[in-house]
Parts: structure tokens; C-alpha cells; sequence
């Protein structure tokens, strides 16, 4: 399975337009992790698994998702309803409760990715306004692909090109 993983747009719509103009046909899935501050019916969600950000106001939206996409079950939360500024514990006990191989959130505005068990949670950073370590890049995407040789996870900067510094492989 091949798919992008994008969160914390606050109102650019237009990156997200971007992003599925350019990889429509090359993922399997798209996940929003929140805070796109767009409502529920906006067009781009007719493609996209989106759930429901402490910025987002429409009801609608869901608090927390878990598609199974070729076989790989993911759980994706914004985060801050499972308290992940104060660590992922929280958040890895519902990707467990859900079996979940994938657990992606967003709301810390902070790319990262580690395995924790069997599960590999990541964060794809804002891609309208970073923070942390990485903010310098400009805001940041991912494309996580699985296989029967692991998980590999490639971040990318709001030009579309792959940070070559950040590309991470999960062995299985």
C-alpha cells in the first residue's frame, strides 16, 4: 500500500488541491490528519480520509478513522483528544485496540516517525506552518509505502520534492 499522509493545512486549501492534482493515481490512499479547517463537504475530502482537528468546527467530521487499504489497517486522530503532547501512549493503545499496523496524527505541528511494537506512528509535520526542529523546511507531507520488506516513510516540502534527510525504513 502507497499513501499520503498530509495534516494541519489551517485553510490552504489550495496545497491540498496540489497534492492530489499531483498524486492522484500514484497512492492507494490520502489521510488529512485535522485541522484543514475546511467543512466536510468540501470537494477535496471526496478523495481524501479526514478526521476532525481542534480547529475544525464541523461536527460531521470524525474525531478518529481506521480504513483497512490493500490489507494494512491504519488509525489516524488529530491527537489532541488522546493527549499527544504529553506522549503517544494514548494514541497507540486505540492503533492497538484497532489493530492497526499505521497510526498517523497530526496537531503538534512536528514531523516524526518511529515504530512502537508493531506499530508505526507518524506524524507528518504541519504543511502550512511547521514547528520544531524541521520548521525551516517550510511544512512538510509524507508518502508511506508498505511491503513485504517493511514500511518505508519519505517527508517532502510544500515544493513537492522529496527532503533526503528524512526517509526512514521499518524493517518486518
Amino acid at each position: 500500500m502507497k499513501c499520503l499522509v498530509v495534516s494541519d493545512s489551517h485553510g490552504d486549501r489550495d496545497v491540498l488541491v496540489r497534492l492530489l492534482d499531483k498524486y492522484r493515481g500514484q497512492v492507494d490512499a490520502f489521510f488529512h490528519c485535522g485541522d484543514s479547517e475546511l467543512p466536510h463537504d468540501d470537494a477535496v475530502f471526496q478523495e481524501m480520509f479526514t478526521v476532525q482537528g481542534n480547529m475544525d468546527f464541523d461536527a460531521v467530521i470524525p474525531n478518529e478513522v481506521n480504513p483497512t487499504i490493500d490489507e494494512v489497517t491504519v488509525y489516524m486522530t488529530h491527537g489532541h483528544l488522546v493527549g499527544v503532547n504529553m506522549g503517544l501512549d494514548h494514541l497507540l493503545a486505540n492503533a492497538e485496540v484497532h489493530n492497526a499496523k499505521l497510526a498517523f496524527f497530526g496537531h503538534t505541528h512536528q514531523l516524526g516517525v518511529e515504530r512502537r511494537g508493531g506499530v508505526v506512528v507518524l506524524n507528518p509535520g504541519s504543511i502550512t506552518y511547521p514547528r520544531g526542529e524541521f520548521a525551516r523546511i517550510g511544512g512538510t507531507y509524507a508518502i508511506v509505502t508498505t511491503s513485504a520488506a517493511g514500511i518505508d516513510v519519505q517527508y517532502y516540502d510544500r515544493q513537492l520534492q522529496a527532503v533526503p534527510e528524512l526517509k526512514f525504513h521499518f524493517a518486518d
